[in-house]
This record gives structure tokens, C-alpha cells and sequence, in this order.
């Protein structure tokens, strides 16, 4: 392994000099693989709505039997423990049966669940970073999703759109279900759209709830608070006129959009300071939130147990003792109202 340990580092530590979070761009960024089944792992948390995504294109592709998985305790670990001057915390992995796990500061008590029951049993690391270091990673940051290539031992892919692209389009032929091989999350012809509207999305949602929370400065905050519900409101009113962001036809930036909106209500109005606005008051982000739930290979990934317990225990300097709040039970299974634009 790399011995490079004094590189390590988290997304908290991404800070501009006017205290704005500036995250750092994923590193590992191959886009070649070869279509053949069994040959690539994905290594997520489920708690994390980047990885989450990539987990549910496999489910949404029919690949469940063609790229496996495994999924993270949600709650950060000290990943070199050993080491007095180590103090990156990070993914580890446990199995359900083993002992709860408590925060870094040694409060709370936190089980294990079904979803990661089996560990690492890919490699036998036990954490993410081990993955890193086993493929001669250097730059310091061990994120999630990690596309993995087990002939190679190597990480092919850690930037998560980059690897939406690659489960949509390269393992076509091998999907459990002819027809789920077909589904296209990102069509031609609806291409330009998606970017567009990424480009609100990206930084002024999905990376904006970060801003918010991870700001060291009013000024840093007051902004991405602003462009953050500024975003909101044009995805509500975009909303009205169509029943998904680009149309008729679910694609990949919902994909992305939904899994912000599905913990924002729990985790970031609360803990991100995103508190002018509830989802579920914005009537048409929410349903769409439910219609988006209800799409077959998305609700399996989603666990606000690992949603909730990972960033209310994960990150101390945040929440010291890693009490979590209740929160309300969300039904997302319930009716919605999106079907009126068919």
C-alpha cells in the first residue's frame, strides 16, 4: 500500500480563502472497461447521494447480476487508528454482525443493517481507502462511488457521472432483461437539455447544500443559501409545465436531482442550515420527489438510516456528541400527482 498517508484528507477540508466550500474534482477518471459481467465491483455508501445514484442505474439497467457491490458503514471511522498522527476519518467497512460502531469523538452507538452485511469481500479492505492505496492512489481523498476493476486491482472511475455513462451505455448486451438493457438515461436527442440544466443543478443543488453546510463564513453561506433556493424555484416552476426536468422521459439528471431531494427535508435543512424552505412544501418538487421514488430501481438504494446516521455521526466538528434527530416519516410510496402530465 501507499504510505503516502499524510495526503489524506476530506471534502471539509476544501475550503476557499472567503470561507466558500470548494470541492475538488475526482481524480480517477478512465472511461474505458470492458462489457464483461462479473469483472467490475462498485464500491458505495448509500448515505451518499453521488454513489447512491450510480447504485440505482445499475438496478434501473437491469447489471445487478453483472457489476456487484458493496456498501460502507455510514458512519466515518478513523481509517488508520493505529497511527496517533493519522487522523483521517473516512468509509470503513463492517458486517452486520459485528459491534456498533461509535463516532471518532467515541459518542453515540451506531449498528450494523442488512444493506452492508458482507463487508469487503472483494478485496478484504476495511476501509475505502485501502482501496485507494491498494490502486497507488495520490490524491488524497477516498470518495464514493469507486468503479472497480477486480481483474486489474485498480480503480477505473470515482467521478460519479462518469460513471453513470459508463453503466448506461457499455454493458448494454449483458442486462438481465433485454428491455431494461434498452432503457437510456441519457438520450441523444435530450443531450443539450441535460447539460443545461445541470449546470444549475450541479452547483447550485447538489453541491449547493454543501456550500451551505460547509461554509466557514457568513458571507460563503449567505450565498450558496441564496443561489441554492434561487435553483429551487426554478425546478418548481419548471415542474408545473413537465413531469420530468428535460420532458416526458426519466434521464439522469433526475436521477441526480432526486437524490438531493430526498434527503434535504432530514438531513440538510436541519443540519446544512437549508431552512427557508421544506421539499414538501413546494408541491411540485415534491411529488416529483415521490414519482422519481417510485421509478423501479430507485427505492433499493435509498436507507435514511444510513442517510441520517452518516452525516449526523460522520463529521464531529458539526455535531460533537452525534445525537440525531427523529425527523418525520416521509411515505414515499404514497400517491403523487405527476401522471397528470401524461
Amino acid at each position: 500500500m501507499s504510505s503516502k498517508t499524510t495526503q489524506a484528507r476530506t471534502a471539509l477540508a476544501e475550503m476557499a480563502k472567503d470561507g466558500a466550500f470548494a470541492r475538488v474534482d475526482s481524480v480517477h477518471r478512465s472511461t474505458t472497461v470492458e462489457p464483461v459481467a462479473g469483472r467490475y465491483h462498485l464500491y458505495v455508501s448509500v448515505a451518499c447521494p453521488w454513489a447512491c445514484g450510480a447504485l440505482q442505474a445499475i438496478s434501473i439497467k437491469g447489471l445487478n447480476d453483472v457489476i456487484s457491490h458493496s456498501i460502507t458503514h455510514p458512519t466515518w471511522q478513523r481509517t488508520r487508528p493505529d497511527n496517533p498522527d493519522d487522523s483521517h476519518c473516512g468509509w470503513v467497512f463492517r458486517k452486520a454482525s459485528d459491534e456498533p460502531l461509535s463516532n471518532s469523538n467515541s459518542h453515540g452507538s451506531f449498528s450494523g443493517d442488512e444493506l452492508y452485511g458482507s463487508g469487503d469481500q472483494i478485496e478484504g479492505c476495511s476501509s475505502i481507502r485501502d482501496l485507494y492505496e491498494l490502486s497507488e492512489d495520490t490524491g488524497g481523498k477516498y470518495t464514493t462511488p469507486v468503479l472497480w476493476d477486480k481483474k486489474l486491482k485498480k480503480i477505473v472511475n470515482n467521478e460519479s457521472t462518469e460513471i453513470l455513462r459508463i453503466i448506461n451505455k457499455d454493458f448494454n448486451e449483458l442486462a438481465n432483461n433485454k428491455s431494461l438493457g434498452l432503457v437510456d438515461l441519457y438520450p441523444e436527442e435530450l443531450g443539450e437539455e441535460g447539460n443545461r440544466l445541470n449546470d444549475i443543478i450541479y452547483p447550485n443543488i447538489n453541491n449547493g447544500v454543501y456550500r451551505c453546510g460547509f461554509a466557514s463564513s457568513q458571507a460563503a453561506y449567505e450565498l450558496a443559501f441564496k443561489d441554492l433556493f434561487d435553483a429551487l424555484d426554478q425546478m418548481e416552476e419548471l415542474l408545473s409545465k413537465q413531469r420530468y426536468l428535460c420532458g416526458s422521459k426519466f434521464t439522469w439528471i433526475d436521477l441526480r436531482l432526486f437524490n438531493t431531494l430526498i434527503r434535504f427535508d432530514e438531513v440538510y435543512a436541519v443540519y446544512f442550515k437549508c431552512n427557508k424552505k421544506l421539499i414538501r412544501e413546494y408541491p411540485n418538487l415534491f411529488n416529483y420527489t415521490k414519482d422519481c421514488y417510485q421509478v423501479k430501481g430507485m427505492s433499493g438504494a435509498i436507507s435514511m438510516y444510513h442517510i441520517k446516521t452518516h452525516y449526523y455521526t460522520s463529521h464531529v466538528g458539526l455535531n460533537q456528541h452525534s445525537v440525531v434527530p427523529l425527523g418525520n416519516k416521509i411515505d414515499y410510496c404514497s400517491a403523487h400527482d405527476r401522471a397528470r402530465f401524461e
